[in-house]
C-alpha cells in the first residue's frame, strides 16, 4: 500500500488516541435524530405548503425521505470505511488523493464549512428565537436593509438576534466537556424532543379530518412547469428538514465500534425521522386547513405555526407549553450541530491542511476546544439574518461544494481502493449514489430564482479556489510540489 494511501488511516489511528471513543448507537442515532428534527419541521410546514400549492405538498417529505435514503447509503459506506473524526473532509482527502486532488477538495470542503456549518446552527437559534415571539411579541419582526455585496436583506430584530446568541451560548457552555457526559445529556434533550413531536402527533390524530388533509386543489397532479419548480422549492425545504443523518461521521473518532455503529446510525435516525415528519404533517393537515397554512408563508405566524395550532386545539397556555417545548427541540438541534461541525477543524488542522491552533484538545477533558468556540463565534454572525434565506444559501452551498463530491466519490473510491476494507457496503451499488446525485442537482436547479444562491456558491468557490492556489504555491503543496508529484508517479500513487 503507497504512502499516500496509509495518510488517512494514519491520521485516523493518531486521531483516536487523542480522543474517547464513548458513543454507542444509542448515543449516535440520538445526537443525529435532534440534530435532523430541530425546529425544521415546525417552522417550514407553511413554505412547502405555498411552494407546491396545496397537500400534494407531502411529496416533499416523501421524496425528501428517499432522496437522503439514498445519500444516506453513501456516508454510511464512508463512514464505516473511513471511521475518523472530519466526515468529509477525512473521505474527499482520501477518495481524490490526499497528496493530489484531495488536498484541494478537502481544504475547500473546510472552506465552505467555514460558512456553511455555522449557516446551519445559526438556523436552529433563529428558529428557537422566532418561536420566543409567539411567548414575547414585543420581541419585534424583520427589517430590510442594504448591505455591501449581499444588496437589500432582511434582517431580524435585534431581540430576536440576540436571544438567538445567547441559545448560541449556552450550547457552547455545555458541549465544553468530555465527551461521555455529553452522550448522556444527548439522550436528556432527546427525550424532550420525542415528548414534543409525540404531542404533535396526538394532537393531530385525535381531531383528524381525512377531508381537510387530502382536499386537494383542481390540477394538483397534473405535470405542467409549475408542479416541477414547486416540486423543487419544495424538495429544498424538506432536504434541510431532513439533513443531519450523516453528524455522526463528523464525529466518527469519538464512536464505539464505527463500522458497525455509524452505518446503524445514519439509516435509523433517517428511517425514524421520515416516520415522524409524514405522519405528523398528514396529521396537521387534517386539523388546519391547507390555504390557511399557505396564507401564513410570509407572514409572522409562519415563525410560530405549530404554537397556533395547539392555541387552536386546546388553548392559550398549551400554544404556550407548545413553543417552550419546540424551544427545547430546536436549541438541542443546535447543541447536537455544534458538536459533530467542531470536530471538522479539528481533522483537517492535524493533518496539517487548516490552520494548527484547531487541532488543540483540551487537556483535561480531551475535545477540541477551539475548533468548538469559533464555530460558535461565526454562527453568531449568521443569526443577524432571516431564516428563510440562511436556509437557501446553507442548502446550496452544500450539495455544490460537499455532496456533489462526495456521492461520485464513493464510486470513485470502489475503483480505486477495491482493497479497502468494508464493514458496510452500499445496498444496489451504485443505483443509489446515481439517484442521489440526480436528485440532488434536481433541487438546485428547479425552482424559481435558483440562481441567486448558485452565485453566492460560485463566488464561495472562486475564493476558495485562489486562497488554496495562494496557500499551496507559498507551502509547496500540490500542484506546485514537482518533487512530491514526481515521487508518486515513481510508486504507482
Amino acid at each position: 500500500m503507497s504512502t499516500q494511501s496509509r495518510a488517512p488511516a494514519s491520521t485516523a489511528a493518531n486521531d483516536e488516541q487523542e480522543l474517547i471513543r464513548g458513543v454507542g448507537l444509542w448515543g449516535a442515532t440520538t445526537l443525529n435524530m435532534i440534530d435532523m428534527i430541530g425546529v425544521g419541521p415546525f417552522i417550514t410546514i407553511p413554505l412547502i405548503i405555498a411552494a407546491m400549492g396545496g397537500p400534494q405538498a407531502m411529496l416533499g417529505w416523501i421524496l425528501g425521505a428517499v432522496l437522503v435514503i439514498c445519500d444516506g447509503l453513501v456516508w454510511a459506506e464512508l463512514g464505516a470505511a473511513l471511521p475518523g473524526s472530519g466526515g468529509s473532509y477525512r473521505y474527499l482527502s482520501e477518495i481524490y488523493g490526499p497528496r493530489k486532488l484531495g488536498h484541494l477538495m478537502s481544504f475547500l470542503f473546510i472552506w465552505q464549512l467555514t460558512f456553511s456549518a455555522p449557516l446551519s446552527i445559526a438556523s436552529g437559534s433563529i428558529g428557537l428565537a422566532q418561536y420566543a415571539t409567539y411567548i414575547f411579541p414585543a420581541l419585534g419582526n424583520a427589517k430590510k436593509v442594504t448591505l455591501p455585496v449581499l444588496g437589500v436583506v432582511e434582517i431580524n430584530a435585534i431581540p430576536v438576534v440576540l436571544v438567538a446568541i445567547a441559545a448560541l451560548g449556552v450550547a457552547v457552555f455545555l458541549l465544553y466537556r468530555r465527551i461521555t457526559l455529553i452522550e448522556r445529556l444527548s439522550k436528556f434533550l432527546w427525550v424532550g424532543v420525542m415528548l414534543t413531536i409525540l404531542w404533535v402527533i396526538f394532537a393531530g390524530v385525535t381531531h383528524f379530518d381525512a377531508k381537510l388533509a387530502f382536499d386537494f386543489p383542481a390540477g394538483a397532479f397534473t405535470l405542467r412547469p409549475e408542479f416541477f419548480t414547486g416540486l423543487g422549492a419544495a424538495l429544498l425545504v424538506a432536504v434541510y428538514d431532513y439533513w443531519g443523518y450523516y453528524n455522526v461521521c463528523f464525529f466518527g473518532g469519538e464512536v464505539k465500534d464505527p463500522g458497525r455503529n455509524i452505518p446503524r446510525a445514519v439509516l435509523l435516525s433517517i428511517l425514524f425521522v421520515a416516520i415522524i415528519y409524514i405522519v405528523m404533517n398528514i396529521s396537521i393537515l387534517g386539523v388546519i386547513p391547507w390555504r390557511e397554512f399557505a396564507s401564513t408563508a410570509d407572514t409572522p405566524a409562519q415563525r410560530y405555526v405549530i404554537a397556533s395550532f395547539m392555541e387552536r386545539l386546546y388553548g392559550t397556555k398549551a400554544g404556550v407549553v407548545a413553543t417552550a417545548l419546540i424551544m427545547w427541540t430546536a436549541f438541542a438541534s443546535v447543541f447536537s450541530l455544534l458538536l459533530g461541525y467542531s470536530r471538522v477543524p479539528f481533522a483537517a488542522a492535524r493533518d496539517g491542511n487548516y490552520f494548527h491552533v484547531f487541532a488543540k484538545v483540551h487537556a483535561r477533558h480531551r475535545f477540541p476546544y477551539v475548533s468548538l468556540l469559533v464555530m460558535g463565534g461565526i454562527a453568531t454572525l449568521f443569526c443577524f439574518f432571516r431564516l428563510a434565506d440562511v436556509i437557501a444559501a446553507l442548502v446550496v452551498i452544500r450539495i455544490l461544494v460537499q455532496f456533489l463530491a462526495q456521492i461520485v466519490g464513493v464510486i470513485v473510491l470502489r475503483v480505486r481502493r477495491p482493497d479497502l476494507p468494508r464493514p458496510f457496503r452500499m445496498w444496489l451499488y451504485p443505483l443509489p449514489a446515481l439517484m442521489a446525485l440526480g436528485g440532488f442537482v434536481y433541487v438546485l436547479i428547479e425552482r424559481k430564482n435558483f440562481l441567486k444562491e448558485i452565485r453566492y456558491a460560485a463566488v464561495l468557490v472562486v475564493a476558495g479556489l485562489i486562497i488554496y492556489f495562494v496557500r499551496a504555491r507559498m507551502r509547496g503543496e500540490w500542484p506546485f510540489n514537482q518533487n512530491l508529484i514526481s515521487n508518486s508517479a515513481t510508486t504507482g500513487t
